[in-house]
């Protein structure tokens, strides 16, 4: 019994990525079918990291072309590719940069460097490469976070070298002050040096740029909408009444100078005693998913309030780095994967489809 390659992409379209809630065929990820005789393979591509999701969908796709009578041997061939996509009019796109991710808060202590430096780990365990970029020049702290220490170097004079804590690259006014120097500078002054830190920073061929910005909606904030080539932003932000009102603020700003929500992160959400094993809401409850649901935005996930998650960033091993396997490094990771599909299927970058022209002297 024969079939063709309509059967087998209706086969196909019958499976579901569980990551952006779209079947493989409507989501354009088959390519390349082949039918040789009985025999079958096919291509699926994923645009975005998901190390963790490759053989469970190679396998799923495996059974689903199975059913299909008469088919012989079944290859499939899972594999992500992570491209540019669109970013803000009219600004320069860094080179050896893809996206940029934006984590922003509208207050302090939320937790927003925190759940910063273990999405960008999350993106890292999970396939891409992936940069941090501290944009906190007044308190830098992912130096603390990822564990680094010294001084970067500039082999040419004109660029740092980025630094490197846990598989990441890292760029800090951290990396070039003494811990305990306060920095006393005005706004010009704060946006010079986060360009700087981010231009002049030799960052090789990442997927994902993470910027951890500052608290509250300033003159940086101002500098990132206008100068920086932001893909889309994730708001951090808790379930208490106050946190979400400065929450709302960062959101609207964003939406106001033209650089997507790639969605709402709720920190602190729930504490369970490690005595009793009560789960209390400390800080109110749903406030995160009310947010996300008013502005149409993505809800990508709520984090408990434990205390090893701030334990294990003061120690410079943070969650994803010193429980990879743990309950919380799983939320993590699943939030990096909605915060990845959702740049996935935003507009690609069309200058990424051009080669560079260079007009040389012959």
């Amino acid at each position: 019994m024969s079939f063709t390659e309509a059967e087998l992409r209706s086969a196909l379209s019958r499976i579901i990525d569980p990551n952006t809630g779209k079947d493989l065929v409507s989501g354009n990820s088959v390519k390349n079918i082949r039918i040789d005789g009985r025999d079958v393979s096919v291509d699926v591509e994923l645009g975005y990291p998901a190390k963790s999701q490759l053989d469970p969908i190679r396998k799923a796709v495996i059974a689903g072309i199975r059913e299909l009578p008469g088919v012989g041997a079944v290859t499939a061939n899972v594999y992500q590719k992570i491209v540019p996509h669109s970013v803000q009019r009219g600004v320069r796109t860094l080179p050896n940069v893809k996206n940029i991710i934006a984590v922003a808060s509208g207050k302090g202590g939320v937790g927003k460097s925190t759940t910063a430096v273990n999405l960008a780990l999350a993106l890292a365990a999970e396939g891409a490469n992936v940069g941090m970029l501290d944009a906190d020049i007044y308190g830098p702290s992912q130096p603390t976070m990822l564990g680094i220490s010294g001084r970067p170097e500039s082999r040419d004079g004109k660029k740092l070298e980025p630094m490197y804590g846990h598989g990441l690259q890292a760029s800090s006014i951290g990396f070039l002050i003494d811990p305990d120097t306060p920095m006393v500078w005005r706004g010009p002054m704060v946006t010079q040096a986060l360009e700087q830190l981010l231009r002049e920073t030799n960052w090789r061929d990442l997927d994902y740029l993470v910027i951890d910005m500052p608290p509250g909606t300033g003159d940086i904030h101002l500098t990132l909408a206008q100068k920086i080539p932001v893909t889309g932003a994730v708001i951090v932000t808790t379930p208490q009444d106050i946190a979400l009102l400065d929450a709302r603020k960062g959101l609207k700003m964003f939406e106001k100078v033209g650089i997507p929500i790639l969605g709402i992160v709720e920190n602190m959400a729930i504490h369970i005693c490690s005595n009793c094993g009560q789960a209390e809401h400390i800080f109110g409850q749903g406030g995160g998913e009310r947010m996300a649901k008013e502005y149409g935005v993505t809800y990508l996930g709520g984090l408990p309030l434990d205390i090893r998650i701030r334990e294990q960033a003061d120690s410079g091993r943070p969650t994803m780095v010193s429980d990879p396997d743990g309950d919380v490094a799983q939320i993590y990771r699943r939030i990096a994967r909605s915060v990845a599909v959702q740049i996935a299927e935003k507009a690609r970058d069309a200058k990424a489809d051009f080669p560079e022209i260079v007009v040389q002297d012959t």
